[in-house]
């Protein structure tokens, strides 16, 4: 008897893990579940540092989540760890730094192949320099920085759903195949 295939495995990096990450996490969950892909892909988030690992999601996180009747409380920060190279089949940077990063973390030339900018998969962006497609930290800032977090992850989540589709597809049928 076959094995149903393991999930296309997706994770999204920002510093703690407490902003940017999970919002693009949940978000793009949602949006899976939404065009029925849910069974076909994970979704996970992490940050580069360890400073919030354990808290909750920024409250002014979850508050804009929640306007969208997406629930944030089971969110626990945590930091990246190396392995996730090679057990995660795409890696979202939110900004340049953190695709640096990871980048110059990556075991090998396969690793880094997995890693994007978020924004990359927003059509108004995707020709554009790295330094533009990242997504700043509105930890430093109030409420409408949540807002604009949102509605930068926003438009990118049609092109990352056309990308995830293709290649989680093509993952169970490679799996299959095996």
């Amino acid at each position: 008897m076959n094995s149903p295939p393991s999930p296309y495995r997706v994770i999204a990096v920002c510093t703690g893990n407490i902003c940017r990450s999970p919002m693009a996490e949940l978000m793009l969950a949602a949006a899976l579940e939404h065009t029925g892909l849910g069974g076909l892909v994970t979704v996970e988030s992490a940050g580069t540092t360890g400073y919030e690992a354990g808290r909750p999601i920024d409250p002014r996180a979850a508050r804009r989540l929640a306007a969208a009747q997406l629930t944030s409380s089971r969110h626990i920060a945590r930091q990246w760890q190396p392995e996730w190279f090679r057990e995660r089949d795409l890696i979202l940077a939110l900004d340049i730094d953190h695709h640096a990063w990871l980048s110059e973390s990556a075991p090998d030339q396969e690793s880094r192949d997995k890693i994007r900018m978020l924004r990359s998969f927003d059509p108004q962006l995707a020709e554009k320099d790295l330094l533009d497609q990242g997504i700043e930290d509105p930890w430093y800032g109030g409420h409408a920085d949540f807002d604009t977090v949102w509605h930068q992850v926003h438009a990118a989540l049609p092109g990352l759903l056309d990308y995830i589709k293709v290649a989680a597809v093509r993952n169970a049928e490679l799996q299959r195949q095996a």
